[in-house]
């Protein structure tokens, strides 16, 4: 049930003939839903391309941002001090 090729030129033409009508006619989205759903899928979107951006920046600039964390300085011993024995 493979579409012919000018079945579907026939189906491309009438969906941007459908895109255009709706940017002419300043409709974009048919209800506050469509709307609200476009501005969900927005910032859904932004926080994944920032989150993105903060990846590469940390893989790329390592030197820039170096920190003295506590797991760096830790001595290479087994177990934990029990500072509760202490006097």
């Amino acid at each position: 049930m493979a579409l012919s090729t000018e079945d579907l030129k026939q189906e491309l033409n009438a969906t941007v003939q459908q895109v255009l009508g709706k940017l002419r006619s300043g409709q974009l989205f048919q209800s506050k839903w469509d709307t609200a759903a476009f501005l969900i899928f927005l910032i859904f979107l932004g926080i994944v391309l920032l989150l993105l951006l903060l990846v590469c920046f940390h893989c790329c600039c390592p030197d820039c941002c170096q920190h003295h964390s506590p797991r760096s300085q830790k001595k290479n011993s087994q177990g934990f001090d029990n500072l509760a024995l202490e006097p």
